[in-house]
């Protein structure tokens, strides 16, 4: 994620340069030609201008439902960070007894193992992402011996080799973190760290906790549906094809020098489109690992040193800065 306070206009323009370039190219062909056959062909602008009001509309829409899929992926890592301040004020409040101390820390580390797994397999890449644009020296790519190999080495600072063994051939990590949790929890009830009442509180939590990881789940694995993806980026080519023959009919009685402004215009307009299409594109999935993903990262790190520092643990982690403007 983007955390200054603006993209700067050579950034974005050096990020979309693409269509502006190639617009431009393809601009200045039609108007030259237009110009060699002695002014013969042209459009009229005004159902050129229809076709683009109908794609600033699908293309509106288009960003709309991209922004949501964003800010509801914010919206449930918000409630994994509540849900999970909430279990560690359980688990340190409610639990009493003989070793309670090594009992609360080993049930908050098994709660960071379970955010660590989820944040792994969030980011491993599906193949309608931009896999291209993926930030490779951070995030695991889809090689899956790779994705094990960096999960479990994290996974061994909360959890004991036992309970990753425990692991071996389940392919979701996570669902499984979660359910040691929820066996342990009984165990403790069963021994009589806390009564019924508070043990149907702690097993609320992790029902607040499979809900908040199936509906990033939700997400991950179903993309924006492709019919509405696709339709917008033709209809963009669509529209973009006559924009230069469109000025050229408005531009056709211009005398000199100010007929040449025609192709300039017409590459504005069709970077000005593509610039919007493709903002919506790179909106649509906030865990493909790019740089303008739900800083999960950082969002799972924030958790960790405050679940850390309620129990008074040692060597907590700072938390992760940005770099060139992103936050990861």
């Amino acid at each position: 994620m983007y955390v200054k306070r603006n993209y700067g206009f050579w950034m974005t323009l050096n990020w979309s340069k693409k269509p502006l370039l190639i617009g431009l190219l393809y601009s200045v062909i039609v108007c030259v030609g237009y110009v060699l056959i002695d002014r013969q062909f042209s459009v009229p602008w005004q159902p050129i201008s229809i076709i683009g009001i109908a794609v600033a509309f699908y293309l509106g829409f288009k960003n709309n439902s991209s922004y949501d899929r964003t800010w509801e992926a914010r919206k449930i890592w918000g409630s994994i960070v509540n849900n999970s301040r909430s279990f560690a004020a359980a688990s340190i409040s409610f639990i009493q007894g003989e070793d309670h101390e090594r009992i609360k820390k080993e049930l908050i580390y098994r709660h960071l193992a379970w955010i660590t797994s989820l944040r792994h397999q969030l980011r491993l890449s599906r193949p309608w992402e931009h896999l291209e644009n993926r930030l490779k020296e951070v995030y695991s790519p889809t090689i899956c011996e790779d994705y094990h190999t960096k999960l479990n080495q994290e996974l061994l600072n909360f959890i004991t080799q036992e309970e990753l063994s425990q692991l071996d051939g389940k392919y979701n990590f996570a669902t499984q973190i979660m359910k040691m949790q929820a066996v342990r929890l009984q165990e403790l009830k069963d021994l009589g760290y806390y009564d019924d009442f508070r043990h149907m509180e702690l097993h609320q939590l992790m029902v607040n906790f499979y809900e908040d990881q199936g509906k990033s789940e939700r997400i991950k694995n179903f993309p924006f549906p492709r019919q509405y993806a696709s339709t917008a980026l033709w209809l963009t080519f669509v529209f973009c094809t006559f924009v230069p023959f469109g000025l050229v009919d408005i531009f056709q009685q211009a005398n000199d020098w100010t007929f040449w402004i025609c192709p300039i215009l017409s590459a504005l307009i069709i970077w000005v489109f593509f610039l919007m299409e493709k903002i919506g594109d790179y909106s649509e999935n906030p865990f493909e690992g790019t740089y303008n993903d739900v800083p999960i990262t950082s969002i799972a790190r924030g958790i960790e040193i405050d679940l850390r520092e309620m129990i008074n643990d040692e060597k907590i982690p700072k938390p992760v800065d940005s770099e060139n403007g992103f936050l990861m």
